[in-house]
């Protein structure tokens, strides 16, 4: 089964079990996987607590329930090394002028063979360039 990579609003999702359709979909034929910095984000905004983006406006119990999560990230939930992407990521973010993130993302979908899925909120138009472009299955996904 391939990998679909997931953004940090997606991975948040699946890891505080609130899967929205279009994801449940995806996941029915693909493996979750994520990158090294959607990871490092969702973790940010775990740390800021109230602050956080992503989790700010949860009750500090499941916050504390994600933070377990992310310590303990399941074994089915892949993160490629930073190692593995460095150069192809840079070539992309060269190319395409993404950002280290949207570059990791292209690069690791890439390496997985299955398809970057986003958040709507997150939809950017260099990212989804850049995958288009690199035959990469962009996926947006609504909640």
């Amino acid at each position: 089964m391939t990998k679909a990579v997931l953004d940090d609003h997606l991975l948040r999702d699946v890891l505080g079990h609130e899967v929205a359709p279009g994801l449940r979909r995806i996941l029915r034929t693909h493996e979750p996987a994520t990158t090294n910095l959607y990871l490092l984000r969702l973790c940010r905004s775990v740390v800021a607590a109230p602050g956080g983006q992503l989790t700010g406006q949860w009750p500090p119990e499941r916050r504390e329930a994600l933070a377990q999560s992310l310590l303990e990230l399941p074994e089915e939930i892949e993160v490629l090394p930073m190692r593995d992407l460095a150069f192809a990521m840079a070539q992309l973010a060269i190319a395409y002028r993404v950002s280290n993130l949207g570059a990791e993302a292209v690069a690791a979908a890439q390496t997985f063979g299955g398809p970057l899925c986003v958040w709507a909120g997150d939809d950017g138009p260099a990212i989804r360039e850049c995958a288009t472009a690199n035959l990469v299955n962009y996926r947006v996904i609504e909640r």
